[in-house]
């Protein structure tokens, strides 16, 4: 007898009502259903089970099916462990109420001590009464301290044939490794939105009620794959539907959505840095009792579907998403560049985390809103890099013409002069006869960083001291860090680029001097020479201790001259100064 024939005049809720009695019933559990049958059906039981999963997806319920599928008898009480418990034999029916002698069902979390489990271990070794195995389910186990879990060990370990245990946890990480590993694991799955809309809509059915499919699909997503969550969600709006329908907006004042088209617009207008029409229509939401946190979660929901559209067009079609949904992604996609999307997610999600500091959150949120509205309108790194590109008069990758030799490519580089860019294929292949060439290490490096080819100029830099270097030779000591394949790539990219074969002499030791550390002392020399400049005294005298920490080179040595000549204008300075650097 179920609990709700044994208390008719009372009323029970749909979670307990519709909890599942076989494993015909259980949802969205599929591996497990598997697993299980073939496991009763090859007499291969394991004498430890642990269920796992997020509240409200059935690890309690599956245990006791476990337990009637082990322990039926049959209707006519001769049957064996079946997939299929009968639900009417007295074994089936005294689990199902909670009432049968050799099935205990135990929480760990009110009896979580030592002598709790002392308790369990000195019935083990007698046999069931009734029941063809004696089960012990333990609820929350990972609540069971750590001298409860060793007193567990060795029974668990090895407990007698006619025992079985069956543990269910939200929190697997806190379960000791040495029970894990005595125990068969089933990692039950969130509950899809499809599959708990058509659960909840053959329980309205059965309860002779009606409902619009968008409030159930509300109620699915708001359970976030619980099913528990989701029929308590829906007993709550059952109670408060008029007439016995279930209808959208008493489910979405119920939870504190806001109108979806709402949201949809508002998602829109902060795309589109409509600052004015965006708050005008949170501040509407508002009034109609839309919760500010609520209101950011579903934009975020909103920027994550549209990016999956986008990335995953057949997804359009799918039954997850509403007709609205569907057409919102149809228009915004094209517009919204997924690194748009990336950025406003981003900062959605820096938002939530501000509102929990926030006195006021709907001022928290308009604050959030305005900045990624005006944010969001802002071109991404890669059309600014575009721009760079198409705006550049430097030639990438560079490649000497005929009129041009690799010195007065590479002088360009430095000084920033135009040089006219030579057409190459889309294989970037060098073409035949146009090689560059190098007449010193620092040259061969600003080539390689210029290129992109950071890997092999840092090692140029740091990881190498060269002592010797000319056209086609290069005599060299590595550290012993250094790239085992870094003369290799060094070699190849010298083969490519310049069109012939270089001889590479290298050796492991100690490192001299290594360009980088050149780098160094001549930048600390430039910035003793700069302290010089009657403005940088100037400037250091009226910030006590400041220093220079960063130099960057001018570019352009007119231009250079002309603000030092500037300089010393204002300080009334008649000496021109012409040090390198800046």
């Amino acid at each position: 007898m179920t609990m709700a024939e044994e208390n008719k005049d009372q009323y029970v809720v749909l979670a307990r009502k519709y909890r599942p009695q076989s494993f015909d019933d259980l949802l969205g559990q599929d591996a497990l259903v598997q697993t299980l049958t073939n496991a009763i059906q090859n007499n291969r039981l394991h004498h430890a089970y642990m269920l796992t999963g997020i509240r409200g997806v059935g690890k309690t319920t599956t245990a006791r099916i476990i337990a009637k599928a082990l322990n039926c008898t049959g209707p006519d009480g001769k049957g064996g462990p079946t997939v299929h418990p009968c639900g009417v034999c007295e074994n089936c029916k005294a689990i199902a109420a909670d009432r049968h002698i050799d099935v205990m069902e135990l929480d760990a979390a009110s009896r979580t001590g030592v002598d709790d489990i002392r308790e369990i271990l000195d019935g083990v070794r007698y046999k069931p009464t009734n029941a063809r195995y004696k089960i012990y389910i333990i609820d929350e186990v990972h609540m069971l301290s750590k001298n409860a879990f060793n007193a567990l060990l060795k029974t668990l370990e090895e407990p007698p044939s006619h025992v079985k245990f069956i543990f269910a946890t939200t929190e697997i990480r806190k379960v000791p490794v040495t029970v894990l590993s005595r125990c068969q694991r089933f990692d039950l799955q969130r509950l899809t939105i499809d599959t708990l809309f058509n659960h909840f809509k053959n329980i309205i059915g059965k309860e002779g009620l009606q409902a619009e499919d968008e409030a159930l699909k509300i109620i699915a997503k708001a359970a976030d794959g619980s099913c528990r969550d989701g029929l308590s969600l829906l007993d709550q709006a059952i109670s408060l539907s008029a007439g016995g329908i279930v209808k959208t907006d008493i489910v979405k004042n119920m939870i504190g959505l806001a109108d979806r088209n709402q949201t949809f617009e508002l998602f829109e207008q902060l795309a589109e840095g409509k600052t004015e029409d965006m708050l005008t229509n949170l501040q509407e939401q508002y009034r109609n009792g839309a919760n500010p946190v609520t209101i950011l979660q579903d934009l975020v929901n909103i920027t994550h579907m549209i990016a999956k559209t986008k990335i995953i067009p057949a997804s359009l079609n799918g039954s997850d998403l509403s007709e609205s949904e569907k057409e919102l992604c149809t228009k915004l996609g094209p517009k919204i560049p997924i690194a748009v999307l990336s950025k406003i997610w981003q900062m959605l999600l820096k938002g939530i985390a501000e509102l929990s500091v926030a006195p006021v959150q709907i001022d928290a949120v308009e604050m959030i809103l305005i900045r990624i509205a005006y944010a969001a309108g802002l071109p991404t790194p890669y059309e600014l890099l575009n721009d760079v590109k198409k705006n550049s008069s430097l030639a990438s990758p560079l490649i000497m013409s005929e009129k041009k030799s690799a010195d007065d490519i590479l002088k360009a580089v430095g000084s920033g002069k135009k040089i006219s860019p030579v057409q190459i294929d889309a294989s970037n292949e060098v073409p035949t006869g146009d090689f560059l060439t190098f007449s010193s290490p620092e040259q061969l490096v600003d080539y390689l960083e210029n290129n992109k080819k950071m890997l092999l100029a840092y090692g140029l830099k740091n990881d190498v001291s060269i002592s010797e270097f000319r056209d086609g030779y290069i005599k060299m000591t590595l550290d012993k860090k250094a790239d085992t394949d870094f003369i290799m790539a060094l070699h190849k990219m010298l083969l490519e680029v310049t069109g012939k074969q270089w001889k590479i002499d290298s050796q492991h030791g100690d490192l001299g001097v290594t360009l980088a550390a050149k780098e160094r002392a001549k930048d600390e020399e430039a910035k003793k020479d700069i302290m010089e400049y009657p403005l940088v005294k100037a400037i250091m005298a009226e910030f006590k201790g400041a220093r220079i920490e960063t130099m960057t080179r001018n570019i352009i040595e007119n231009e250079q001259n002309s603000l030092l000549n500037s300089f010393d204008d204002e300080l009334g300075e008649n000496e021109i100064y012409t040090n390198d650097e800046e």
